[in-house]
Order: structure tokens, then C-alpha cells, then sequence
């Protein structure tokens, strides 16, 4: 017969093992999407939308994650941080992925009423039923409705681009590339800002 004692002694290790193997059962991605468009002064500029997620198996309890979606423009300091209700600070501006506007910062583009905490500035729309990021597939249609109150801004003694893509009221059709996390091309290109310095 066997002892009590030496089950427990065997079967406490094999638990530790089994629930440490299945805690790295998820798969992990970035995503980026690039493409060229005018900043709200008109210039040429490209913009990159790009974040990460851990994507579990059908059959694990646990759902997949991301992190919100940034978004860049090309000579700019300013970026986005665009979430869903998944995320911990998602902003109260509006359901889906969205960006709510900053007070003294941006302006809504169709009025050039103030934005503010309840503006959606950026927004993913729901197209074929995408409400978070981890729902997001080879595309996205991407929605600008705010413009920068400023364009630059003071930082010492040189003056800070923060303008951003031109609002729209098409939204931006963006392709999304998709990599395992780590891989050569699951990097986002870097952007050139040398064209920023001879402006």
C-alpha cells in the first residue's frame, strides 16, 4: 500500500511543474501599422499605430490581453494612447478604442469647440464588431475628429512639433502588420527625422 505521504511528496512537485508550464501558455505579438497622411498643418508626414498582446489557447481560461495602441506621427512629440475597457485607465470619452481629448490641447475638428476628457479624439470604429484591441485582425479604420489647439510648443529654448494626423471625416483605412514579439519583423521601421531637422 501506499504511503500518504509520499503522494503528496510526488504529486506537489508535478502540480508546481504543471501549473508553471501552463502559465506560459500564451503566445505573444506585436502589431504595427504605417502609413503616410498629412499632419494638420498639411505636411506630409507618415504615422504609426502599434501595440503588443498575449493571445491564449481556445481551450485556457484565461483571455487574451494587449496593451492600449500607440500612435505617432512622423517629426512630433506628441503620441496617443488609445484603450479599451480592458485597460486600466480607458478614458470615459466613448465605448470601443478610443483616445479622449487633453483640455487646452486639442480642439474638436468640425466645430473648433475646446476637446476635452469627454472628447473621443481617436477612435477605432467597430467595424464587423471590433470593441478591443485583442478583436483587431490585418486592419482598422482609424477616425481623427480633433486637431491640436497648438501646433508646437515651447521646450527651453527651442520650440516642440506636437501636431498630429489631420483630422477626417473618412476615417484612415491602416493595415496591420502582425509578428511573433522579438522577431525581426515584428519590429516597427524607425522612423526618418532627419526631413524634421531641415524643416
Amino acid at each position: 500500500m501506499t504511503n500518504p505521504k509520499t503522494v503528496r511528496r510526488l504529486f506537489l512537485p508535478a502540480f508546481v511543474v504543471l501549473s508553471v508550464s501552463l502559465g506560459g501558455c500564451a503566445s505573444y505579438y506585436s502589431h504595427y501599422g504605417v502609413f503616410p497622411a498629412e499632419n494638420s498643418a498639411g505636411e506630409e508626414r507618415q504615422v504609426m499605430l502599434s501595440w503588443q498582446t498575449a493571445e491564449y489557447p481556445d481551450w485556457w481560461l484565461q483571455a487574451d490581453q494587449s496593451t492600449p495602441i500607440t500612435v505617432t506621427t512622423q517629426c512630433s512629440s506628441r503620441s496617443w494612447r488609445m484603450a479599451d475597457s480592458s485597460h486600466q485607465e480607458p478614458g470615459a470619452c466613448a465605448d470601443g478604442i478610443r483616445a479622449c481629448g487633453k483640455p487646452g490641447q486639442d480642439l474638436i475638428a468640425a466645430t473648433g469647440e475646446p476637446a476635452g476628457e469627454g472628447t473621443a479624439c481617436l477612435s477605432v470604429q467597430p467595424d464587423g464588431g471590433v470593441n478591443q484591441v485583442t478583436d483587431i485582425g490585418q486592419s482598422l479604420m482609424l477616425l481623427v475628429s480633433c486637431r491640436p489647439a497648438r501646433t508646437t510648443r515651447q521646450a527651453g529654448d527651442e520650440e516642440e512639433n506636437i501636431d498630429y494626423l489631420r483630422a477626417s471625416a473618412v476615417p484612415y483605412k491602416v493595415y496591420i502588420r502582425k509578428a511573433p514579439r522579438g522577431a525581426l519583423n515584428g519590429r516597427p521601421p524607425a522612423m526618418d527625422d532627419s526631413m524634421c531637422d531641415a524643416e
